[in-house]
């Protein structure tokens, strides 16, 4: 079980924005890291990528589909990024994000058995 100390909090948090780095360009204006016992779960205000404000102006039903195929790939990366950093298995990664807001959750939940 991941412990809820500030060193993995800040782990997540850094890896976390590399991620969003890695995929959009640009980082988070906001993050906070939660973890009790298994589950973590990461709030997170994410800064909106030009090329993201260029396709909701010109085909706003294509930048819906393509947000969602983005979120899956994002929490592909970030449950292989975090799998290089703590020894647990990961069991599940949940995240909505809601693109008006640019607000993302983030549950993680690591493998207890």
């Amino acid at each position: 079980m991941i412990g809820d100390t500030n060193q993995n909090k800040k782990i997540l948090a850094h890896l976390y924005n590399d991620v969003s780095k890695e995929m959009f360009g640009v980082g988070t204006t906001l993050l906070k890291v939660s973890i009790s016992g298994a589950l973590v779960t990461i709030q997170a205000k994410h800064k909106r990528a030009a090329r993201s404000t260029a396709l909701e102006g010109e085909v706003p039903s294509l930048k819906m589909e393509v947000d969602f195929h983005l979120s899956l790939l994002y929490k592909r990366k970030l449950a292989e990024q975090l799998a290089t950093y703590f020894h647990d298995p990961i069991e599940v990664v949940l995240r909505d994000y809601d693109a008006k807001t640019q607000w993302a959750f983030t549950n993680i939940l690591f493998s207890t058995s």
